[in-house]
């Protein structure tokens, strides 16, 4: 289900606390498994999913740190090579600052590659 931002699904996660919407997957349209990798749930209707374990948090700023435990990818979004095509799976993003919803898109660069001019 690929589509920008799936409409009002992920909306309504958002905007909406599970202790005062405790159905909110249900009215998103969505089912949830428990992960086999965190203990966290996983939404079935999404085309990827990726798990991850909290390492550590500060409270004072916020700040935490993760390890990805887990990535899992519906064949709809995977390339002839098996790895994620992020064109089928249409990624977005939030930004906080402007409280956007932006899709993601154009290649910009390749990663480990293009610094390497800087170094001649």
């Amino acid at each position: 289900m690929p589509e920008k931002l799936q409409s009002l699904s992920e909306k309504v996660l958002h905007i909406r606390s599970g202790n005062n919407e405790p159905d909110k997957f249900i009215k998103a349209g969505f089912s949830a498994s428990k992960s086999e990798f965190v203990n966290a749930p996983v939404i079935k209707e999404l085309p990827m999913t990726i798990e991850c374990e909290l390492l550590s948090y500060d409270e004072e700023s916020c700040f935490m740190t993760g390890k990805i435990a887990n990535i899992s990818a519906d064949e709809s979004v995977l390339d002839d090579n098996g790895d994620i095509d992020y064109n089928k799976l249409q990624p977005v993003t939030y930004d906080p600052v402007k409280r956007n919803y932006v899709a993601l898109g154009e290649v910009v660069g390749k990663a480990f590659c293009d610094g390497k001019k800087l170094k001649s």
